[in-house]
């Protein structure tokens, strides 16, 4: 979201510019919100036969199905038991989905503020068993060249802000100037084997009958020992965690979690699954960053820019042999990474624009870049039969070979 000290600075600039101009008619892009009530969106939830998207996404496998999470969108269906010939076999239409988690036959999917279960024994006949309401935190995200917000537009009742629409309107001046800075304020403050894969952006998790979801500064904790009548149990607030960032990804490895955020990696106990607790944390500066953990080390992709931070690109390679005292084996400096992934010691990193980055991570305090595949690569799952990576709308599944090398077996065009 933009600053909203940038928005006052902006606006007292533009104040001074209207004392000298206020005959202009100028006019700048304003973020009007998209409001929708909940009603209308828990009666468009629906199960269509198979369609294409263009919307942004992530992935997720379980058993041979591969599913692609496209954000406020859907989740797309592929049958992928056979890797060479993925079929696209079915769409669950959620507006508002972000991330899924699936454990035996159930789904479970975010709705803007609902959380959703799905049976999906017969993935022909997929159905919506449980709906547990007003329970996730969504806040959507403003767009980065708005201007102004349109503090005209607000939702009442059961109606909720889902997104922005830019529209060009007379620059305000004066009181009106003032008032579209207050609004801006306002709103800104305002393991078993059954279970899936997702990959290094996933935000829910399963650990035995808990399912873990993040919001921004807090961890979500439901009870699905009974998926039909899963219930909301609690949300864990961690004084350690307040001032450390936004929570971002969630990891989990046996029962610790590992939480990235735009500071760093925190590490929680999950033994007893009902009552995470906070152990510890590595901190950095402002960045993104997901993580994926391997035995006893942790990898994290750090990357700055416009929306991150200002930190320089790079690779963080933590020891969590001791989760209460993770420390720093080695950095690697790379350009645009995103998701990541390890397997066998082989550490895969999507790198946007630039690609696929194969490294060699036998020797933690040394990663070694072995191979680039060209693509535009967000995240990665890297299966013990075959690797998955995603980019915009585009899906590739590679099959291992020797010394760092991946054959392509298919694509998908989302």
């Amino acid at each position: 979201m933009k600053n909203i000290y940038l928005l006052t600075l902006l606006a007292i600039s533009l104040l001074s510019f209207s004392c000298d101009n206020d005959d202009a008619e100028v006019q700048a892009k304003f973020a009007v919100p998209v409001i929708k009530s909940l009603a209308e969106i828990r009666d468009d939830v629906a199960v269509t036969t198979a369609r294409q998207t263009q919307s942004d996404g992530k992935i997720y496998v379980a058993e041979n199905y591969l599913f692609y999470i496209a954000q406020e969108s859907g989740v797309h269906v592929f049958n992928n038991s056979n890797p060479a010939t993925p079929l696209n076999i079915a769409f669950i239409s959620l507006a508002g989905v972000h991330d899924i988690s699936v454990k035996g036959n159930y789904l479970y999917a975010d709705n803007f503020v609902d959380l959703l279960v799905f049976d999906i024994s017969d993935i022909q006949n997929i159905t919506l068993v449980r709906t547990i309401e007003n329970v996730v935190a969504f806040f959507p995200t403003y767009p980065e060249d708005a201007e102004f917000y349109d503090y005209t537009v607000n939702p009442t009742g059961d109606e909720i802000i889902t997104g922005f629409a830019i529209e060009m309107k007379d620059r305000p001046q004066g009181q009106a100037l003032i008032m579209a800075g207050d609004a801006l304020a306002s709103f800104e403050s305002s393991n078993a084997s059954q279970v899936g894969i997702g990959g290094s952006y996933a935000r829910f998790q399963i650990n035995n009958d808990a399912l873990y979801t993040i919001d921004a500064y807090k961890l979500n904790v439901f009870n699905i020992s009974d998926p039909v009548n899963a219930f909301f149990d609690k949300e864990v607030y961690m004084t350690q965690w307040f001032g450390g960032g936004e929570f971002e990804t969630l990891f989990i490895q046996k029962d610790i979690l590992f939480v990235g955020s735009t500071t760093g990696m925190y590490t929680v106990d999950a033994e007893d699954e009902f009552n995470p607790y906070f152990v510890s944390g590595f901190s950095h500066a402002t960045a993104c960053d997901p993580v994926v953990v391997f035995g006893n080390t942790a990898y994290i992709t750090v990357r700055g820019g416009s929306t991150c931070g200002a930190i320089e690109d790079q690779i963080n390679v933590i020891d969590v042999e001791n989760i209460a005292n993770p420390t720093l084996i080695s950095t690697y400096l790379i350009n645009e990474p995103y998701g990541l992934g390890i397997k066998n010691s082989v550490l895969y990193v999507g790198c946007g624009a630039n690609g696929l980055k194969i490294f060699d991570a036998s020797n933690s305090a040394n990663l070694t870049l072995e191979n680039t595949y060209a693509g535009n690569v967000k995240d990665i799952i890297p299966l013990d039969s075959h690797l998955i990576v995603v980019g915009d709308n585009h899906i590739k599944q590679y099959s291992y070979g020797p010394n760092f090398t991946l054959t392509l077996i298919s694509e998908i065009d989302l």
